[in-house]
């Protein structure tokens, strides 16, 4: 049986006849195009979320507000026919696909949507006004397409805070569901622009997610060896009951385990960073741009007390091309460490879902 392709919307004109079509809630994906499984598996959510009575709409707009002067625009993949494909077969009812005078009538927008401080960091220190281009079209693209919901993926943690911010900023009325992150076999967050790796390249930019992995590890460890020192004696009973058993130096070694757990976010960053490290001698490079863990509501780097969930994020270039990966982790309080677990994304061969670039 052959499948209806769904149809290609030019103008707002277009979205608006298709809006006033819908029965139930309407979901949103918006992407840059260049489609892969990420994006599907955000289709197939929105999918859910809209139910056979809602409609899905994904846009594809190649954003030039939010490309530098020496970024890749006209670099970036256009593979419209085989994105509507890919949208058509997850889910989507129509894909809306304005050209840039469409969405910017007049030229370059006078008024724009700024990113405030968080969008200075990060991403935004590497990449100066790159934020506000993308919230300027995210907001446009919300009036253009009215949603109830609208998806994003997790792989772009920055991006989807301040689209957050944004919402309840300006007190749109939408909903904002992240997705996590589409992994490859080998550990490689899915993004279009995998595409520009070479092979040995690729080999190279595998270290970002082992980067996150080793870091998830750590974290893992260092609470397990903090529960296991939380069980021994306390004080002048355990360094008795050691020393009866000639492990007085396991006795210190747990106390310094207990004094060490508040220096978890520490052990984190080492962990990542010696990964890194690694891959800037390889051959070819990875030249790190950065690795930070941080609050996922500010950006900020988390203080050593830290608790509840960071993201561990890094960024790094690869021969021309720049890469972007992170997970969340989480940091469960010290006095309850017998409990408390490091969470993360799961291991490199599981797949989870994808965040679109915008």
């Amino acid at each position: 049986m052959n499948r209806q392709l769904p149809p290609v919307l030019r103008t707002a004109a277009e979205l608006h006849a298709l809006r006033a079509d819908a029965k139930g809630r309407r979901t949103v994906v918006m992407t840059m195009g260049a489609l892969h499984e990420g994006h599907a598996t955000l289709v197939r959510t929105a999918r859910d979320l809209a139910g056979p009575d809602g409609q899905v709409v994904v846009t594809v707009f190649v954003n030039p507000l939010q490309f530098g002067p020496h970024e890749d625009l006209d670099r970036y993949p256009r593979t419209l026919d085989s994105d509507v494909d890919i949208a058509g077969a997850a889910g989507a009812d129509a894909v809306f696909a304005p050209g840039v005078d469409e969405v910017y009538p007049g030229g370059e927008p006078q008024v724009r949507v700024t990113a405030g401080p968080m969008g200075e960091r990060l991403e935004g220190a590497t990449r100066p006004g790159h934020f506000d281009g993308m919230l300027t079209v995210v907001a446009k693209l919300l009036h253009l397409t009215r949603p109830d919901t609208a998806l994003f993926g997790q792989k772009d943690a920055q991006q989807l805070a301040l689209i957050r911010r944004m919402v309840s900023d300006l007190n749109f009325p939408v909903e904002i569901v992240g997705v996590p992150t589409v992994r490859e076999g080998d550990g490689l967050a899915l993004s279009s622009r995998n595409r520009y790796l070479s092979e040995a390249e690729r080999g190279t930019a595998l270290a970002l997610s082992r980067a996150l992995f080793a870091g998830r590890d750590r974290l893992a460890a260092q609470y397990a060896l903090v529960a296991r020192a939380s069980t021994a004696p306390t004080t002048d009973e355990r360094a008795a009951a050691l020393a009866k058993m000639g492990e007085s130096r396991a006795s210190a070694d747990a106390h310094a385990v207990s004094v060490a757990a508040a220096g978890l976010p520490a052990a984190v960053r080492a962990a990542a960073g010696a990964v890194l490290a690694d891959a800037a001698a390889a051959e070819p490079p990875l030249a790190l741009d950065y690795v930070a863990l941080v609050d996922p509501a500010t950006f900020t780097e988390v203080p050593d007390a830290f608790t509840g969930t960071a993201v561990l994020a890094v960024a790094a270039k690869v021969g021309t091309t720049r890469l972007i990966d992170n997970i969340p982790l989480e940091f469960g309080p010290v006095d309850a460490v017998g409990t408390a677990a490091a969470t993360a994304a799961p291991p490199s061969g599981d797949r989870t879902a994808d965040g679109a670039h915008l």
